[in-house]
């Protein structure tokens, strides 16, 4: 069962572009933090430890390591902190792999820092480098907190191997991913009551006050004041729950001043619903089809990860949502022409995009990739914008060819024979991690510029 499709219209709260010189600033603040503490570490004579040689040495670059694995670890916590200025200049899943890899660079740079300290004190003190660990442990203050601290940032970088995300369900992974917050906090007190880089200087403390308190301040204000704030302004409801097909279901939500809610299309949200046990656990979920400042619409597809209490929502539930989120939006629309690729539940997020995107008629081509003609959903829709907007629809069904991005019937097909204006493009994709790489290739090898390629990818 579809619905009938109306017509779009855009939100009236949409957040100003963000100016491209932005992110490129944010990137140099960011590499100059690093130089910062660097700076900091020569100060206080780090530079003569080295070539002291010896045990004052190995000391020196334990301190150094543990002053780079602090830095990323609130580098780390800012990239993930949900600053809207900074989701819309990077984009979430670029973001996520910042995040992902300041965290795998920070835990190791700390472990570095523990070893390269503890054999530094052993070599002064003449004591066996286990004997120096269990005094440090023991007798400096603030050390047993960083060792609880250790253990649980150990405990997010062992479920954040890849291998060990596939294991956990996407409730759980989160859940645990917030320990790297108790972490950061157990560590503080080590580095203030023994952390000499930390108080030898007023300039160093000043640092590092700011530093900490501005990564506090970012997520006190924009993960539980920001989303507390709009969840009581708006006010968000079910409406009414629409079967699209087998395993996919539609919400439609409607609230107050939807208006002023600053979300554009092709954008989600972390959705709870308040609808009985498990309330608390988040899920990503794009809209999937243009804000217009009466309605939300969201598109659930059942993975066996707790989605499929959606399809049991009844009307009146109360929706709690964090974002929104997300940089696959039309302000990265410099005009021409538009391709849509979308794969399964990665359609939908495209679906809104072309209420909203302000291409000509006839300027735009969607390929819908599903498994099969039952996975199809939306087809009214797609057909009220191909007759009133002149969207080219173009469906590629069947079982994938391989690594390919098509499906076996059409695995000898390339790109710009399918779109033969795509090179002229501005491309959107989104859908699975190994699709999406596929089909940005394809899209290089048409001769898609990078710059004209946007992504969203369904990864976590």
């Amino acid at each position: 069962m579809t619905t009938t499709a109306a017509p779009p219209a855009i939100s009236l709260g949409l957040p100003r572009s963000v100016p491209r010189w932005w992110s490129d600033l944010a990137g140099v603040a960011a590499g100059a933090t690093l130089l910062a503490v660097t700076a900091l570490w020569v100060g206080d004579g780090g530079v003569q430890q080295v070539t002291a040689g010896g045990a004052d040495a190995v000391t020196a670059g334990g301190r150094l390591t543990g002053l780079w694995a602090s830095d990323l670890m609130l580098l780390q916590v800012l990239l993930m902190a949900r600053i809207p200025l900074v989701e819309r200049a990077f984009g979430q899943d670029r973001l996520a792999r910042w995040h992902r890899w300041a965290g795998f660079t920070s835990f190791w740079l700390m472990v570095a820092h523990i070893v390269l300290v503890t054999v530094g004190y052993a070599g002064t003190d003449d004591r066996n480098p286990f004997a120096e660990l269990w005094n440090l442990t023991w007798t400096y203050p603030g050390m047993l907190l960083a060792v609880a601290g250790t253990a649980a940032l150990i405990m997010v970088v062992v479920t954040s191997v890849r291998a060990a995300r596939r294991r956990l369900r996407y409730e759980s992974w989160h859940l645990l991913h917030l320990y790297a917050y108790l972490g950061a906090g157990l560590a503080l007190p080590h580095q203030l009551w023994t952390g000499a880089d930390f108080l030898t200087s007023a300039w160093a403390t000043a640092y590092w006050w700011t530093f900490y308190g501005l990564a506090a301040g970012a997520v006190i204000a924009y993960r539980i004041v920001l989303p507390a704030w709009r969840n009581w302004r708006h006010r968000l409801v079910v409406s009414h729950v629409v079967p699209e097909g087998p395993g996919l279901t539609s919400v439609y939500l409607r609230g107050e001043r939807l208006g002023r809610l600053p979300v554009r299309a092709g954008q989600f949200f972390q959705w709870r619903f308040l609808d009985g046990p498990g309330w608390s656990r988040a899920h990503p979920y794009s809209l999937s089809a243009t804000p217009h400042g009466e309605m939300l619409r969201i598109t659930v597809k059942d993975l066996g990860d707790g989605s499929a209490r959606v399809a049991r929502l009844t009307p009146g539930t109360r929706a709690l949502i964090e974002g929104p989120y997300g940089k696959l939006t039309a302000e990265t629309y410099a005009g021409g022409p538009v391709t849509l690729l979308g794969c399964g539940i990665g359609v939908t997020p495209l679906l809104s995009l072309l209420g909203e995107l302000p291409y000509r008629p006839g300027g735009a081509t969607l390929i819908y990739r599903a498994r099969s003609e039952a996975e199809v959903a939306f087809r009214r829709e797609l057909e009220w914008f191909a007759r009133q907007r002149g969207v080219r629809v173009i469906f590629l069904l069947g079982p994938r060819a391989g690594d390919s991005w098509l499906p076996v019937r059409e695995a000898g097909l390339d790109l710009a024979q399918i779109v033969p204006d795509v090179a002229r493009s501005q491309v959107y994709l989104c859908g699975p991690d190994a699709w999406t790489t596929a089909a940005r290739t394809a899209c290089r090898d048409a001769g898609v510029p990078a710059d004209r390629v946007h992504t969203e990818l369904f990864s976590w």
